[in-house]
């Protein structure tokens, strides 16, 4: 296999198959940049308030548990992406749905693609929520600035939200995920710039306080139900912290060869999650000892830090940057898949598959299909219109990384492992690749549960 190769796929069960010449030019970082884009987002901003509600120990240690959770179906993930071998193939699987639907049938395929579309569209719902909390917070931050702490410093969603609405129509016409290593790197780079002030700005609040704001038990609660609910809803939180998962394979397919791609993407893996858990534990730990019981919801946009006012801005003008690529990593599958089907569904539609070039003086030229404006047109203006019904951060972050963790990062690579390998029932790597689904599928219920009822509590009250 070299950088540029014939992308046939042998299996005629693949949705995704294809004659046309596809050049993979990516490496390790450039996969390092994807999946930091992915990861390092919405749920960045949430630890803070988790490891608030679960305490000194339970927190930190509940962060490293998901993160190793999440290398390990990664590397499940990884060696799914050629079959039989690993390595050499022949047959390649370009995305999460062709490896379901090539191990574990057609069944399978349809309900993982209902879970899968609802994962993928609720990130990008999430992150439009984030990202009206930032330009809302620079407003207010702003405003604070101006006219004191203790002003009545209140601005609305809906324009926000609009706005980044109005900019992913643009950016949502990126033809596909191999045109995206700029945006990924470039949101990286906005990505550790936002951690790395809100881990500084909790650092220094530690510093000025002068002592811990913490306890081992946690935010404490009037009866042990509402501490329950609060810790359910922090463990959705943490899960929604580390859920590029789904995305895993269509990164590697960018990956050249050699090494294999597998390889390479298991080292890009470690490095990513590495650099994010380090944040996101310096963040959560940070955050919780500089407010204690205070700690916001959102660290960076819960205003429990009013000055320097101009750092914040730029912390959250970086998180919205981010963001913008953000939204397009998990968008970009959801725009694959819905055109491949109307390709497939309506073949000599001129809507579907005609392309017309434009051309413009000062820019260079481009082109447009009919099916990519209006249909990715319609997906952005669904998420930012269910999100201005839904503008409640913590909740709906809970409520998505609870209902997607075990299905996608467990279940589904875990019964592709089994086949891919032929794993026999009851022998020691059955039991423990069960066993290791249970323990997650138990987690994902309570999580939940309480993040259903911290929505409901929010939209109500």
């Amino acid at each position: 296999m070299g950088e540029e190769e014939e992308d046939n796929q042998l299996s005629p069960l693949l949705p995704s198959s294809s004659t046309s010449s596809v050049k993979r030019t990516g490496t390790v970082w450039t996969a390092v940049a994807h999946i930091i884009t992915g990861v390092i987002g919405a749920g960045v901003l949430s630890l803070a308030w988790s490891t608030a509600q679960l305490g000194w120990i339970a927190g930190p240690i509940s962060v490293l548990v998901f993160a190793a959770t999440t290398l390990v179906s990664t590397y499940i993930l990884c060696d799914c992406y050629m079959y039989p071998h690993p390595h050499y193939g022949p047959n390649r699987l370009r995305s999460y749905m062709d490896a379901v639907l090539f191990y574990l049938g057609e069944k399978n395929h349809k309900a993982c693609g209902v879970i899968l579309m609802e994962t993928l569209y609720g990130s990008t719902l999430a992150y439009v929520i984030t990202s009206a909390s930032s330009i809302k917070a620079i407003q207010k931050s702003n405003c604070y600035h101006r006219e004191g702490h203790n002003a009545p410093c209140s601005y609305e969603d809906t324009s926000s939200m609009l706005l980044f609405g109005a900019v992913q129509v643009v950016m949502s016409q990126i033809p596909d995920f191999h045109n995206m290593k700029w945006l990924s790197m470039f949101a990286a780079i906005m990505s550790f710039a936002y951690s790395f002030i809100g881990f500084g700005l909790g650092l220094a609040q530690v510093i000025e306080n002068g002592t811990i704001k913490a306890s081992i038990n946690g935010v404490p609660t009037a009866n042990i139900a509402d501490k329950l609910w609060l810790v359910f809803q922090a463990l959705g939180d943490i899960a929604f912290a580390y859920p590029y998962s789904v995305i895993v394979l269509e990164i590697q397919d960018t990956l050249k060869s050699p090494p294999p791609e597998n390889k390479t993407m298991k080292k890009a893996s470690i490095i990513a999650v590495s650099l994010t858990t380090f944040f996101y534990l310096c963040c959560g730990c940070f955050g919780y000892a500089a407010f204690g019981n205070n700690t916001p919801g959102n660290l960076l946009t819960g205003f429990g830090f009013y000055e320097p006012y101009w750092l914040v801005d730029l912390a959250n003008a970086c998180i919205v940057l981010h963001l913008v690529g953000g939204y397009q990593i998990f968008g970009q599958p959801v725009f694959a898949f819905a055109e491949r089907w109307f390709i497939n569904r309506f073949p000599n539609s001129w809507f579907v598959n005609n392309y017309y070039t434009n051309k413009h003086r000062w820019f260079p030229s481009f082109q447009i299909n009919p099916l990519k404006i209006c249909f990715r047109t319609a997906y952005v203006a669904t998420t930012t219109a269910i999100a201005m019904m839904f503008p409640y951060f913590n909740q709906v972050l809970g409520v998505l990384g609870a209902l997607n963790f075990w299905p996608l990062a467990i279940y589904f690579p875990v019964e592709m492992c089994i086949v891919q390998k032929k794993i026999q029932s009851w022998t020691r790597k059955w039991v423990v690749l069960k066993s290791f689904s249970f323990v997650c599928l138990l987690v994902t219920i309570v999580a939940f549960i309480g993040s259903i009822q911290g929505l409901i509590n929010a939209k109500f009250e």
